[in-house]
């Protein structure tokens, strides 16, 4: 009888161990294949030198619900600081969302005594739907290469013709020397550029191994300027290093103001013309502004040794909302070559900014000198052919 519930017993206890074991294994499984939330950064190791200082911008996403993360930074080595910051305060934990990324940055102050050498820690996170952990890496070398770095706010900005734009930029010097920067910047035509450092202009100043300083850029484009977007490059020179970004102006019409487009009669840019004759085309001047557009002067660049004329060539007043339609008469040169050839045609109101296009004119060669080299050709073959047959029979 014992023996039997012995047996019995160890029949249930393996029944339960099947049945349990593969449910405790795929809990296994599906905690070590979907962490709660995931913790990442673009550049996890990174390069510092002895008594200098390194940022992580560390970003957490949650994978199914928002949950508040503690962070703590474990395995640092003695002597070094770690400070974390979220929305320019120091936190000690984030809120994480499953769809907009939660970003903050880990600042490691590594000590004027730090040996040169590969030091590895991590970050932890930790909610109350598990842990997650991200290995980080920084090499401590005595001294780093220059290394200038631009940071714009917003590098885009929007105003009309008088605005001055003012971009709001931070220059950080990452290496480990002393700098004196120059600063020098490419713009359109016309464009007045400053720099300003704490409300004074300047063109260079120095900048020490791990400083930033604070700039602020003032853009001023001609009041005249046509709508558009404009780029001006600015460029950081010290030493050996030069670090270069990019600024945009986006122009918009002033208040109170036309604006122009020009077009075929058809809506296309391009025509025919033949070489050496006058050819007529129709085009019209738009005003899609808010304002009349008056003494609007029609004139053009062409290729040399031609000739375009405008009827009329200034237009009294173009109606906002309104066109105006002009007749442009083409002469290219005696001895244009056949094909395609650009025009730019400009529309110039008074006090206003002027608009300009280019039309593709293609040049075709006149039908009479077709017929003219088919006599040609076809007197040739008849001198060869009377030469043939009267020296053939000798």
């Amino acid at each position: 009888m014992w023996r039997h519930r012995s047996l019995a017993w160890i029949s249930l206890l393996v029944l339960l161990s099947l049945l349990v074991s593969p449910l405790v294994v795929l809990a296994q499984g599906e905690a070590g294949a979907s962490a709660p939330f995931r913790m990442f950064t673009s550049y996890p190791a990174r390069e510092v030198a002895k008594g200098g200082t390194a940022t992580f911008d560390i970003s957490l996403l949650a994978n199914s619900e928002p949950q508040i993360v503690f962070l703590e930074v474990q395995g640092l080595p003695e002597g070094w600081k770690a400070t974390l910051r979220g929305g320019g305060d120091v936190i000690r934990a984030a809120y994480v969302q499953t769809e907009d990324k939660t970003s903050v940055s880990l600042k490691i102050e590594v000590p004027a005594e730090a040996a040169p050498d590969t030091y590895r820690f991590t970050l932890a996170g930790k909610s109350d739907r598990g842990q997650v952990t991200l290995p980080l890496e920084l090499t401590v070398k005595e001294k780093l290469p220059p290394t200038l770095t631009w940071e714009v706010k917003l590098p885009t900005l929007r105003g009309n013709p008088t605005t001055t734009f003012r971009y709001d930029a931070t220059l950080r010097n990452d290496g480990g020397e002393d700098l004196n920067v120059n600063l020098v910047y490419e713009a359109p035509q016309d464009f007045k550029v400053v720099f300003r450092l704490l409300g004074q202009d300047v063109s260079s100043f120095p900048i020490k191994a791990g400083e930033s300083k604070s700039l602020t850029i003032e853009v001023d484009p001609p009041d005249t300027m046509p709508a558009g977007k404009y780029d001006i490059t600015l460029r950081a020179r010290g030493g050996e290093t030069e670090a270069e970004t990019k600024l945009t102006a986006d122009i918009t019409p002033k208040p109170g103001s036309p604006v122009l487009s020009i077009s075929g009669a058809d809506g296309r840019l391009s025509g025919d013309a033949y070489a050496g004759k006058e050819n007529t085309l129709k085009i019209v001047v738009y005003n899609t502004g808010d304002a009349a557009a008056e003494k609007v002067k029609m004139s053009s660049s062409e290729p040399a040794g031609w000739t375009v004329s405008f009827d009329p060539e200034e237009i009294a007043r173009i109606p906002a909302g309104e066109q105006a339609e002009v007749k442009m008469t083409i002469k290219p040169a005696e001895k244009a070559i056949a094909g395609d050839y650009m025009i730019s045609i400009t529309a110039k109101p008074e006090k206003e900014s002027s608009k300009s296009v280019d039309f593709r004119i293609t040049v075709r060669t006149s039908t009479l000198w077709g017929v003219v080299g088919v006599a040609l050709i076809a007197v040739a073959v008849g001198v060869v052919a009377i030469a043939v047959l009267r020296f053939g029979r000798r």
